[in-house]
């Protein structure tokens, strides 16, 4: 064991036998297993957060494959690292096969430039890539990439898989079994639960809680929950704001205001606040809900969420985070609709792609001489000359008569 390696590293699972988790596509009659098993492998695109096992999923490849494995960076290669790789695939002596199993981690760090280096190999069969990337791949790595590869989607860890994964790492001799630890199934299940699906946040917190704890005088390292709270600090933050998580989290919390839950509402509210995402940004997205999900339901709602809007431009966090569930939840439990939503859309189609006629000229202006002459406002009725200050008129070009626009329901 090289202690200088870190715990996550050296517990990283050798075969597929040793691998934790993900059985949706592992699962010993799943598609992935079968053709790693077979060293079958097509084109791959690992996605999904970080410590779900995208990295040690490559690995195992490596250790199963007949072909030439090959592993870069995308953060430190470009262009000539690939070009490199693929000279030495395409070499006969060094590699009979004339193909190599190229894995680039972090492939949406790649360019346009350097993804389009790739695809002439990749369709030749020269490459057999796999990549790694904790974004989402239909949004960051070339189409034709796409279009030529298995796009696996990981999820991640569940605290179950975490537990058994810490567990192994306390009897296993890469791991932390040399040094006499004693810890309660209990404190592992809190590491676990705090890391959120991580397993490397989970196993780098117990390295340090173990490397940085003295032995007592029965011999033993006691590690306990107190300890564990040092090390880790607080649970892993729920999602990257600058991520495809950022997408999720802000889907879930409008679609929470849609539809009328307000613990759910708030809950989503809490994960962007805790993953650092700009408060401005998630007062507009309240404003939005409250004209476009509540609207003539409760006019009010508008005025509650842009006052919320103002207040968190003035004050800002951590006070900001109460006006935005005062002004979330208020907009979660208004009535609902989203007749003026509809009406706008449905007019805007109409003045796009219709002949919608001529404004009727006794609604139009006429603001100089002679206009009268030629009917412009001729025969405007005044609404408020008649009882109950209304009164029918045409309003509607000829041609839309009969339209209806806003239907509240």
């Amino acid at each position: 064991m090289n202690v200088n390696e870190p715990l996550a590293y050296r517990m990283c699972p050798k075969t597929l036998e040793e691998y934790v988790g993900q059985e949706h596509v592992l699962g010993k009659d799943k598609l992935l297993y079968r053709t790693i098993k077979a060293d079958r492998l097509s084109s791959l695109i690992l996605w999904g957060p970080p410590g779900c096992g995208k990295t040690s999923l490559a690995k195992i490849i490596s250790n199963t494959t007949k072909y030439k494995f090959t592993r870069l960076n995308a953060v430190t290669s470009g262009v000539q690292e690939i070009k490199k790789a693929i000279e030495e695939a395409q070499n006969s002596l060094l590699n009979p096969s004339g193909k190599c199993i190229l894995f680039i981690d972090e492939i949406h760090r790649f360019n346009k430039l350097q993804q389009d280096a790739l695809l002439p190999f990749v369709e030749d069969g020269t490459v057999i890539l796999i990549g790694a990337t904790t974004e989402n791949p239909y949004f960051e790595v070339n189409k034709a990439l796409i279009s030529r590869s298995m796009v696996v989607k990981l999820e991640p860890l569940t605290t179950k898989d975490i537990y058994k994964i810490l567990k192994n790492s306390l009897e296993s001799e890469n791991g932390l079994k040399n040094y006499n630890i004693k810890i309660e199934d209990s404190t592992l299940e809190k590491i676990a639960v705090v890391s959120n699906g991580d397993v490397r946040t989970a196993l780098n917190g117990l390295e340090v809680a173990v490397l940085t704890t003295k032995m007592s005088e029965d011999g033993y390292i006691h590690i306990t929950d107190e300890i564990i709270a040092e090390s880790i600090n607080k649970r892993k933050a729920v999602f990257d704001k600058n991520g495809d998580s950022h997408y999720d989290n802000i889907s879930a919390f409008i679609k929470s205001m849609r539809g009328s839950d307000p613990d759910a509402t708030i809950f989503y509210l809490a994960r962007a606040l805790q993953g650092g995402e700009d408060p401005v940004f998630l007062a507009r997205r309240i404003v939005i809900a409250s004209t476009e999900d509540v609207g003539m339901a409760n006019p009010n709602a508008l005025v509650v969420a842009t006052s919320a809007m103002q207040a968190v431009n003035m004050i800002g966090m951590p006070e900001a985070r109460i006006i935005l569930s005062q002004a979330a939840t208020y907009v979660a439990t208004s009535p609902k609709s989203n007749a003026t939503y509809l009406g706008i859309n449905k007019a805007l189609e109409d003045v796009n792609t219709k002949d919608t006629g001529e404004i009727p000229m006794h609604i139009r202006n006429a603001p100089a001489d002679g206009m009268e002459d030629l009917g412009y406002g001729v025969g405007y009725k005044y609404p408020h000359d008649f009882p109950g200050h209304f009164v029918e008129q045409q309003y509607l070009p000829d041609k839309m008569l009969g339209t209806k626009y806003y239907d509240f329901k």
